[in-house]
């Protein structure tokens, strides 16, 4: 009987110790790909940004499992989609490797919008201090990113998608969202 207990116990720690750590993705990977779709046309400085062809770096968290998968769902379901806001494009898997190799990436490559896989939790203020003055669109794939200063992230809101913004971050990156859209986020200062 003992045994059992200290079988339960172990495996109640073992949940518990997995939802605090654990960085859910709220909104399905391929109705997130269909939204930054979307939503980039209502950013007024996307077009600018992309130029031709909008260039789209999915950012992985080396060793994380759950990174890895979601960024290759986001990939195909990306592929599978004609245009994102309104233009043809590309998508690029990388490896993270600090704040400044990405901002050197995204403005040698001209990313247009940086997808910010599950992971990042604690370098969520390493990659907007990084991005602050680079032309991006930084989305995240976790809710709880865009208080930390992704510009863009879903979450569920009695079963429906919620767009979230932040602001403050948008405006340091030329994200320049229409008023249209922003009435329909909730929006981080």
């Amino acid at each position: 009987m003992q045994g059992f207990v200290a079988f339960v116990l172990a495996t109640i720690a073992l949940v518990v110790a997995r939802a605090a750590f654990a960085e859910d993705v709220a909104v399905p990977v391929g109705l997130q790909a269909e939204l930054i779709a979307k939503i980039a046309s209502y950013d007024k400085s996307f077009v600018e940004r992309a130029g031709e062809r909008a260039q789209i770096a999915i950012l992985l968290k080396g060793g994380s499992a759950d990174s890895s998968r979601t960024a290759a769902h986001m990939q195909s379901s990306l592929a599978a989609l004609p245009a994102v806001g309104g233009l043809p494009h590309d998508e690029h898997m990388v490896t993270y490797a600090g704040g400044g190799a990405l901002a050197a990436y995204v403005k040698a490559r001209r990313i247009a919008i940086v997808y910010v896989t599950p992971g990042f939790g604690e370098d969520a203020g390493d990659i907007r201090a990084s991005l602050e003055g680079v032309n991006v669109l930084s989305v995240a794939a976790v809710p709880e990113y865009v208080p930390k200063g992704i510009v863009l992230g879903f979450d569920l809101v009695s079963g429906k998608p919620k767009l979230l913004v932040n602001l403050a971050q948008a405006k340091k990156q030329n994200v320049a969202f229409k008023a249209e859209v922003l009435k329909m986020m909730k929006v981080y200062e």
